[in-house]
């Protein structure tokens, strides 16, 4: 994995992006910024945060992703396995589905994954230095460059997403006293059920992960 080092920027999510429809990167390639001043969150939120938390965003060419991830599966797969390696190091970090990294009852930062041209691009940020009012951070103190070494080296043993999708799942009752956001709506997980692409049923109906 290439990495580019900034000082700073808009979003890593954006520029990686540029870089791909310029057609300036053809493999693997990440984006990592010690702050960022328009970053992209969920639904469309703004994620900056604070100066030397983790902004990082990285490409994977969709050939190089694992034989069975299907692409709606991609955000618990790369989440799940960022949230194992802050667990090697001893955090009791935990994925709410199906991207946002909590500690305890408080966020702590996400993942949003996209397709863009034959690549698929996650972007995370990772309250790793501090953290903004109402979110915690993290509760382990690291090395951000270290941390992304070690995560893309798991992420380059290609696990399996069913091997990844099986620890997910002993974990997923943690869920149960959270929500997530559907079509405008928030919707209790208490009764949630999680299905073998990484989608969840709810009332009989089955909610994707959007992001």
């Amino acid at each position: 994995m290439q990495i580019l080092y900034l000082d700073s920027v808009d979003s890593t999510q954006k520029y990686l992006k540029k870089l791909i429809k310029e057609e300036k990167i053809s493999s693997s390639y990440a984006v990592v910024a010690n702050s960022q001043t328009d970053g992209v969150g969920s639904r469309g939120n703004s994620w900056s945060g604070v100066r030397n938390n983790l902004f990082l965003s990285f490409a994977i060419p969709l050939k190089d992703l694992p034989k069975d991830l299907r692409l709606e599966s991609a955000s618990i797969y790369f989440s799940y396995i960022l949230k194992e390696t802050l667990a090697e190091l001893n955090s009791s970090v935990w994925l709410k589905w199906p991207n946002d990294f909590y500690i305890g009852d408080k966020k702590i930062g996400g993942m949003i994954t996209n397709l863009v041209e034959d690549s698929l691009v996650c972007g995370v940020g990772l309250n790793i230095a501090d953290a903004p009012e109402n979110f915690a951070k993290l509760d382990i103190e690291v090395n951000r460059d270290e941390l992304i070494n070690i995560y893309f080296i798991n992420i380059e043993k290609k696990s399996l997403w069913k091997q990844v999708f099986s620890k997910y799942k002993i974990e997923f009752y943690k869920n149960q006293n959270f929500y997530t956001h559907d079509k405008n709506l928030i919707i209790s997980l208490e009764d949630a059920s999680l299905q073998g692409d990484g989608s969840i049923v709810i009332n009989g109906e089955r909610i994707y992960s959007r992001r």
